[in-house]
């Protein structure tokens, strides 16, 4: 899609990034190739780039939708981040220890599930936002406020 606001192009962006990652974690992880590299991307994504793109929309997005009376939308990706955390959480030291080297033979399938879920989850979620959050962003966000948001999250 085309958007013409800043905001909405750098979650754009971001969503294909994170969708190309994802890719190569199911394809090598996922498939119980033992790949420390792979699981490294994992981790920094895991730790760095969900957080930091769900706090952003939650607490600068989300309250803009309210007031524009999409409080569904909002209430909809907030339950689906909350889904995506519960993921993540399970997944982080299984992630680590698959990027030391250290995942033993008994965690092993324990890391393919997690990773499954986050890709359904995450590849879910990121096509509700590029189809219904992103156009309304779009759409809403005048050119100050999309210079003001796109400004702080590029500095967050």
């Amino acid at each position: 899609m085309n958007f013409t606001r800043h905001v909405p192009r750098m979650l754009d962006d971001e969503h294909r990034a994170h969708l190309e990652l994802l890719a190569g974690v199911e394809r090598e992880l996922g498939r119980g190739h033992d790949s420390p590299s792979v699981a490294a991307a994992l981790v920094r994504y895991l730790e760095h780039d969900v957080e930091r793109h769900f706090v952003f929309e939650e607490q600068s997005l989300f309250p803009r939708l309210a007031e524009f009376g999409d409080n569904a939308v909002a209430a909809l990706l907030t339950d689906e981040h909350d889904s995506i955390r519960a993921v993540v959480e399970e997944l982080m030291p299984l992630a680590r220890a698959a990027a030391g080297g250290s995942l033993g033979a008994s965690e092993a399938p324990a890391l393919r599930r997690c990773i499954v879920e986050l890709v359904e989850r995450q590849v879910a979620h990121i096509q509700k936002e590029t189809m219904a959050l992103l156009p309304m962003l779009d759409d809403l966000l005048d050119e100050d406020a999309d210079g003001e948001l796109a400004s702080a999250y590029a500095g967050a």
